[in-house]
C-alpha cells in the first residue's frame, strides 16, 4: 500500500501531514501527486470526500517552496466556486505549509478590498479566490496574472451550475500559456470537458470512481409522502422531518438539512428551532461574518443541525457529519451526489435520507438513473395530517381551509354609495322617521307633481314641457341615467326629481324659432 513517504514530497510537507493524523493517500491524491510534482497538467475526477484538495495542495506546497514571490504577481491561483470552499482550501495551507514559509491571500466577497490590496501589495505564493472577486481586483489594476505557476479549479462543476464558466475563461487567457494546470471536479459534463480540451495540455487523467456515484458508506433512504392539502405540504413536511430527525436518535449527532430555495431554508430552521432543536441557516443571502459564525459553530458542535441550500453542497469538509437530510429532491440529479457526500467521509459511515412528494418523483427518478442504483424507500410516519391541528401545529404552516383569509383590501366607494355613507351620521333621525305612517313608502316621484311652466314661457315651450312630464310619469328602467345626476337615490332603481333635458329650468331664448331669434 502506498504512503505518504513513498510520494517524493517534501519532508517539511510530509512532516505536517503526519502531525494532521495522515498516513496513506487516498486513491485520488495517490494517482493526482506523482504527476503534479512532475509539472504535467492533471485532470481529477472522484466522488466528494475523497480528499480532493491535499492532491493538490501538498503538490503545490513542494514546489512553491523553492522561489520567491513578487508584489501584485502571485505565483500560483486557486480558484473555488464558493466563499466557504475558498476559505476551507485557505485552512489546509496553513495546515500543511505550517513548516514551510509561503505567504497566502484569501480573495472572497464580504470582506474589505483595502485589507486584500494590502496581502496582495505584499506579494504572496497562494492566492485563492472566487472568479467574481478576483476579476474584480483585476480590474482596478491591483492585480497581475502574469506570474502564476500552477493554477487550480478547484469543483469545476459546481462553476458550471453557478454560471462561471465565462469568467473561468477570461482567467485562464489572463494567465500564461506556460503555467501547470490542475483541474478538479466530481463529475464531467460536455462544457466542462471542452474546458479542458481547451486549456489543458495533454493532461494526465485520474478517474478513481465511476462518475455521480455515491459513497458506499452512506446508507440511503427516500421517504415518500403525499401531503394531505397542497397548502398543507409545507408544514407536513417540517413534521415527516422533525419526526425523521426524532427516530434517528442519538445516532444523529449532528446533520445538513438541504433545502432547493433559500426561504424555506429560513422557514425549516425556524420551525426546528420553535421545537426544541439546535438549528442554524446558511445560504448566499447571509452575510458573510454570519455565515462564517453558523460554520464554525457546526464544526464545533454548538450547532447540531445546520440548514443549507446549495451553497453549502459542493466541498466543505466536516468530517464527522453523521446525517444529511434532503427535505427538497434536488433540481438537478448530480446535486444529490455532492448533497450526501457531505457524510460518510474519509471512510465514516453515513445515513441520507430525502423526502419525496408526488411533484418531486420525476426528479427522484433521475437521481436514481445516475447514480444507477434504486434508493430503498421507507414509510413515512406521518400517514395524513389531522384537518386543523397539524397545519395550526407549526408557526409557519398555511391557515386552514374553515379559516379564509379575510380580504383587506378596501374598494373604492361609487358614487351612489357616497348618500349611503352620509346617512350613517343620522342613523337616530332615520329610526324616527321608520315609525312614521307608511307615506315614506311611496316612491318619491310620485309625491310632488311636476312644476307648471312659468307663464311668461312662450307658447313654443309648451310641448317640450308636456313631453317632458309624460316621461317623467312614464314607468322608470333600470338603466343608470346618463344626462344627469340621480338625487337622494337609495337604490331600488327609482329616482326622485328625475330630470330630462333642462326641465324647468330651460332658458327661453332656446324655446324661440329660427325666425324670432333672427328678429330679436
Amino acid at each position: 500500500m502506498t504512503k505518504f513517504s513513498d510520494l517524493d514530497l517534501n519532508p517539511k510537507v510530509l512532516k505536517a501531514v503526519e502531525e494532521a493524523g495522515y498516513e496513506t493517500p487516498t486513491p485520488i491524491q495517490a494517482g493526482a501527486i506523482p504527476p503534479a510534482l512532475a509539472g504535467k497538467d492533471v485532470l481529477g475526477i472522484a466522488q466528494t470526500g475523497t480528499g480532493k484538495t491535499a492532491s493538490f495542495t501538498l503538490p503545490m506546497i513542494t514546489k512553491l517552496a523553492r522561489g520567491r514571490a513578487r508584489a501584485r504577481m502571485p505565483r500560483s491561483l486557486v480558484l473555488c466556486p464558493t466563499r466557504e470552499l475558498a476559505a476551507q482550501v485557505a485552512e489546509n495551507f496553513d495546515t500543511y505549509a505550517k513548516h514551510v514559509k509561503l505567504t497566502k491571500a484569501l480573495l472572497i466577497g464580504g470582506v474589505s478590498f483595502k485589507e486584500q490590496d494590502q496581502l496582495i501589495d505584499k506579494g504572496v505564493d497562494v492566492l485563492i479566490a472566487t472568479p467574481g472577486r478576483l476579476l474584480d481586483h483585476f480590474e482596478r489594476g491591483k492585480l497581475l496574472l502574469t506570474g502564476i505557476e500552477i493554477m487550480v479549479v478547484d469543483e469545476a462543476d459546481r462553476m458550471l451550475d453557478m454560471g462561471f464558466i465565462p469568467d473561468i475563461e477570461r482567467i485562464f487567457s489572463l494567465t500564461p500559456f506556460t503555467r501547470q494546470t490542475l483541474f478538479f471536479s466530481a463529475t464531467m459534463a460536455s462544457e466542462i470537458e471542452r474546458i479542458t480540451n481547451t486549456f489543458l495540455s495533454a493532461p494526465e487523467r485520474i478517474e478513481v470512481a465511476r462518475q455521480a456515484t455515491a459513497s458506499e458508506t452512506i446508507d440511503q433512504k427516500a421517504v415518500f409522502f403525499k401531503p394531505s392539502r397542497r397548502d398543507r405540504e409545507g408544514s407536513e413536511k417540517r413534521r415527516v422531518l422533525r419526526e425523521l430527525i426524532e427516530s434517528e436518535g442519538d445516532a444523529c449527532t449532528n446533520a445538513i438539512v438541504f433545502c432547493n430555495r433559500k426561504v424555506d431554508v429560513d422557514i425549516v430552521a425556524k420551525s426546528l428551532k420553535k421545537y426544541g432543536l439546535d438549528a442554524a441557516p446558511i445560504h448566499g443571502d447571509l452575510d458573510q461574518s454570519q455565515r462564517t459564525r453558523t460554520l464554525d459553530g457546526f464544526r464545533e458542535g454548538s450547532i447540531r443541525l445546520l440548514i443549507a441550500s446549495d451553497v453549502a453542497a459542493r466541498g466543505l469538509d466536516v468530517p464527522s457529519v453523521s446525517h444529511v437530510f434532503n427535505f427538497d429532491v434536488p433540481s438537478h440529479a448530480e446535486d444529490y451526489v455532492h448533497r450526501i457526500g457531505r457524510t460518510g467521509r474519509a471512510g465514516r459511515d453515513g445515513r441520507a435520507f430525502t423526502i419525496v412528494v408526488p411533484k418531486d418523483e420525476k426528479n427522484f427518478e433521475d437521481v436514481e438513473k445516475l447514480i444507477q442504483k434504486e434508493i430503498p424507500r421507507v414509510e413515512s410516519t406521518v400517514k395524513s395530517a389531522p384537518a386543523a391541528p397539524a397545519a395550526a401545529e407549526d408557526d409557519t404552516a398555511a391557515p386552514a381551509a374553515s379559516e379564509k383569509p379575510k380580504r383587506t383590501r378596501t374598494r373604492r366607494p361609487r358614487k351612489a354609495d357616497k348618500a349611503a355613507v352620509s346617512d350613517k351620521t343620522t342613523a337616530p333621525e332615520k329610526a324616527a322617521e321608520a315609525e312614521k305612517p307608511a307615506a315614506a313608502d311611496v316612491a318619491p316621484a310620485t309625491q310632488e307633481p311636476a312644476k307648471e311652466a312659468p307663464e311668461s314661457a312662450p307658447e313654443q315651450a309648451q310641448p317640450q314641457q308636456a313631453a317632458a312630464e309624460q316621461r317623467s310619469e312614464a314607468p322608470q328602467s333600470n338603466k343608470p341615467n346618463r344626462g344627469g345626476r340621480s338625487r337622494g337615490n337609495s337604490g331600488g332603481g327609482k329616482r326622485d326629481n328625475n330630470v330630462v333635458g333642462m326641465g324647468d329650468h330651460m332658458p327661453e331664448f332656446i324655446a324661440l324659432s329660427f325666425e324670432e331669434r333672427r328678429a330679436s
